[in-house]
């Protein structure tokens, strides 16, 4: 074999790495959506979870990117351990779609419809019309499908290469006594171990013995343990990945590899067994393509038939494994490893903004609440929450800025934008609220009250900035584009009632009905309840433009107010409400 010959072999070994890379990377971009809206759906059903798993791996065509995925998720809580048993066992009989795929290569046939279905055929055609749509179509989702098909396209050829490539191996001597060394159980089980965790893909380590069958130089004897080690070099990825991550979620990483190490040691027991008393011929067989793909899903199937009912062994296995040191262990709501699937982590960081709007709204409630009644205790919740929504915003913003450089959808990338100017917003409610209780507590500590009128009048700002809040919060958790156009005409309803307050205030001063004192309080109050309604005029605009794909939102009010009976009507409702 020359240096031409294995530089061949890497070159081709290069294109089927590159064209699965690319070819999963676009299929996981196409299909986003798709997976946001399946894992969503997730249940503690074992069996559900385990048709989530075969999914989405025959979607993305990779059981480690599905594991590590998992890892991910148990991490950021999205997932219990109990969910993510079912989802890796269906992650690793999803994985031998490939080598169905790529067992064509090992069609022969002078049969015109049947030698359509070898690669050399339908390879060109595929990459053809892959550049054709990704170079001439202007949408999105076609361009997607075209970076599919070359990635296909790629992934078949580097398959072609590395089948050529081979063939010089089958005059050389020392191939076949490597092959012979490699029929022991160990050795040949080590050796599909090591290659499939430096490559780091099952799919991939299952392809190159699928071209090296090729040489006609491999039985299946010598097959069977490869393939069980493959299985095992595939759990690298999701161990890799648990580092630095929480207890359940290394717990999930070695229930991937109790799941694939058990059902090793016993398949090859119960196989070695049986062929050391009954002879199988087919086993001295030489192996083909084919061969290699029903043997692959052969084990995978009798894997799961034994170990899915045994599920919760290899949970009680893995917290063994894992245990709990007492600490108080906090899950991480943002996991980086969420990247691998930008449509996921997108979503996922939208369910803590959500979480964070939650709490500043609920921060505020509680801070105009101290007006009527202070309570220490609320009032240190208050504090806590502003400092807790300081630590979101900062967390979501790096977050979502480390995600941005991702490959997103254009769906993705405005739902990312319209989060990053939402944590501003949401962030400065809170600021806000520690205001509002501030001028609760000096109020309690001068011993210090409104007048009647003063009172009423805060009671109408109150009520009126209540209702904005939970509108605009509405708005975005709910994506309810109704109470996002109501809140526009309530804040400029605030803003008129903010300066119907500071002249009636000045009249009082005048009448010698409240003190100069009172008033700084008063003023203080009133302004930080106009600058909340601002930040929710903020949040409404911010949730109507990107539902129209816009992002001006200085433009968008200008317009709303602009020769619109529909604002009109809904800014002199909430006048005639909230005026006193």
């Amino acid at each position: 074999m020359s240096f031409m010959d294995v530089a061949t072999l890497l070159g081709g070994l290069a294109f089927f790495l590159y064209g699965m890379n690319v070819m999963g990377n676009a299929l996981e971009k196409s299909a986003g959506n798709q997976l946001k809206t399946i894992l969503g759906k997730l249940t503690s059903n074992k069996f559900k979870g385990f048709l989530l798993g075969l999914a989405v791996t025959a979607v993305i065509q990779s059981s480690s990117a599905t594991t590590v995925m998992v890892v991910g998720f148990v991490n950021s809580g999205v997932m219990q351990l109990t969910q993510a048993v079912g989802v890796i066992m269906g992650a690793n009989l999803g994985t031998s779609v490939t080598s169905w795929i790529l067992s064509l290569t090992g069609i022969e046939s002078d049969n015109f419809w049947i030698s359509l279905c070898k690669p050399a055929t339908f390879t060109p055609i595929l990459a053809l019309i892959g550049i054709i749509l990704n170079m001439f179509s202007k949408k999105a989702k076609r361009k997607d499908i075209g970076i599919i098909l070359l990635g296909f396209a790629v992934l078949m050829f580097g398959m072609e290469i590395m089948s050529d490539a081979v063939e010089p191996l089958t005059e050389l001597e020392w191939f076949k006594n490597a092959l012979v060394m490699f029929s022991n159980p160990v050795l040949g089980m080590l050796m599909g171990t090591v290659v499939t965790a430096a490559i780091q893909s099952s799919s991939a380590s299952v392809g190159i013995l699928q071209a090296l069958t090729l040489t006609g130089s491999i039985n299946y004897m010598t097959a069977v343990p490869i393939i069980m080690g493959q299985n095992i070099g595939t759990c690298v990825s999701a161990i890799i990945s648990c580092a630095g991550a929480n207890k359940n979620a290394k717990r999930a990483a070695f229930i991937h590899l109790y799941f694939n190490v058990i059902a090793t040691v016993i398949l090859l027991a119960v196989f070695y067994g049986v062929t050391s008393f009954v002879n199988i011929p087919i086993l001295n067989e030489a192996a083909n393509p084919l061969g290699i793909a029903v043997v692959h899903t052969g084990f995978k199937i009798v894997a799961l038939a034994i170990l899915f009912p045994a599920s919760n062994l290899l949970v009680k296995l893995a917290n063994l494994t894992v245990k709990d040191k007492g600490e108080n262990e906090k899950a991480k709501m943002l996991d980086e490893r969420l990247f691998s699937t930008p449509a996921v982590a997108v979503e996922q960081s939208r369910k803590v903004t959500v979480k964070m709007a939650q709490l500043s709204q609920q921060t505020l409630l509680d801070a105009m609440q101290m007006l009527n009644s202070y309570n220490e205790k609320t009032a240190e919740s208050i504090r806590k929450g502003e400092k807790k929504a300081d630590n979101y915003e900062d967390t979501i913003g790096d977050y979502l800025v480390k995600l941005s450089a991702r490959d997103l959808t254009d769906e993705d990338s405005r739902e990312l934008t319209m989060q990053l100017h939402l944590i501003g917003d949401l962030e400065r409610l809170s600021d806000h609220a520690l205001n509002i209780l501030e001028s609760a507590e000096e109020l309690k500590d001068k011993k210090m009250s409104f007048s009647g009128a003063a009172q009423k009048e805060m009671q109408n700002i109150v009520a009126a900035t209540t209702r904005i809040l939970e509108l605009s919060v509405n708005a975005f958790v709910n994506n309810d584009l109704e109470s996002a156009k109501l809140v526009e005409p309530l804040e400029q309803v605030i803003d008129v009632l903010k300066e119907d307050m500071k002249h009636g205030h000045i009249e009082r001063l005048r009448k010698n009905e409240c003190t100069i004192e009172q008033g700084f309080v008063f003023n203080d109050l009133v302004t930080n309840l106009e600058r909340v309604s601002d930040h929710c005029s903020n949040i409404a605009a911010c949730v109507i433009e990107t539902a129209h794909a816009r992002f001006d939102m200085h433009k968008f009010v200008r317009n709303l107010k602009k020769d619109s009976e529909e604002f009109d009507a809904n800014y002199n409702k909430f006048l005639r409400e909230y005026s006193v």
